[in-house]
């Protein structure tokens, strides 16, 4: 879990979810380096890069949809990273730090851009999913 000297700060952890939760990083920040679905995130950029190079006819919404998937999963994470209630986050994340964490009007800030750019990132995906699979890309 976390280390008990340390203070995890839930607002940098959302904000570190909401703009690098497509590699990780915020699961590396309150996990440490051992964290497997950090590592998960990681390797959907080298496994979209690797699905590029070897299908680069295939539409590259499909092969690099591992880090597309990975930047709405960092999305939804910094969601509820952010909409935790500060006394849980404390029992989970900060046991004995002898703090308490207290959020900030910016947490709502990062929150609502966070649910406005993800809603647009999935709807986006869906939109294109569905040019692609049912008109072959007609529309772009």
């Amino acid at each position: 879990m976390s280390n008990p000297s340390t203070h995890k700060n839930k607002t940098l952890a959302t904000l570190i979810a909401a703009v690098l939760g497509g590699i990780g990083l915020h699961r590396f920040y309150l996990h440490g380096m051992r964290d497997r679905f950090g590592w998960l995130h990681v390797f959907s950029v080298p496994l979209s890069l690797a699905l590029m190079a070897a299908y680069p006819q295939a539409p590259q919404l499909f092969t690099a949809l591992p880090f597309v998937l990975s930047i709405l999963c960092g999305c939804l994470e910094a969601l509820v990273l952010g909409l935790t209630p500060d006394n849980k986050w404390d029992l989970k994340h900060n046991p004995a730090s002898g703090r308490q964490s207290e959020s900030h009007w910016i947490l709502a800030v990062i929150i609502i851009l966070t649910v406005g750019v993800g809603a647009m990132g999935l709807i986006a995906l869906l939109a294109r999913s569905f040019d692609l699979l049912f008109t072959g890309g007609a529309f772009g």
